[in-house]
């Protein structure tokens, strides 16, 4: 190399080239928007190191439902109570605007037969794998964000 060095963009320089705004959202609007989409990713602790896997979901009654097998790193983790964050988004890499949510909160098996026939026939998983433990995150703190472009820019 000649010593200059070279910057690859991403392809996200799209869009209108006006600053964009964040603005908070409520809890009701931030679970509202994690309702919306079908899958996002869970934070929770490995070997003390966080680890981030990417799962669906859906939205009851105000707590965040997955799946997944009692196997599993997060599986086992649920047993316990533990601690996890949860967090989805949809963004628009073009005009640089979209939301992100994310729901901490304690992730514990759910074990009510009746309850777990119902989620596991409203939440199918996508791997192709037997996922055999519903996974509940009762929410502690929800933290949203939307960033939009400035009323002249859209």
């Amino acid at each position: 190399m000649s010593g200059e060095e070279t910057v690859q963009h991403n392809g996200a320089t799209g869009g209108q080239d006006g600053p964009r705004t964040m603005v908070e959202l409520d809890r009701d609007e931030s679970l509202a928007l994690l309702a919306s989409v079908p899958y996002g990713r869970v934070v929770f602790t490995q070997n003390a190191l966080p680890a981030i896997r990417p799962v669906n979901h859906l939205v009851d009654n105000g707590r965040v439902v997955i799946r997944t097998r009692l196997s599993a790193k997060l599986g086992q983790a649920a047993q316990e109570a533990t601690v996890v964050a949860y967090q989805a988004d949809q963004l628009d890499p073009q005009q640089r605007t979209g939301w992100s949510v994310v729901v901490t909160g304690f992730a514990r098996t759910l074990t009510d037969p009746a309850e777990v026939a119902r989620l596991s026939a409203a939440l199918r998983p996508w791997a192709d794998m037997t996922m055999d433990t519903v996974v509940v995150i009762e929410p502690q703190l929800v933290t949203g964000y939307r960033l939009v472009a400035p009323d002249g820019d859209r």
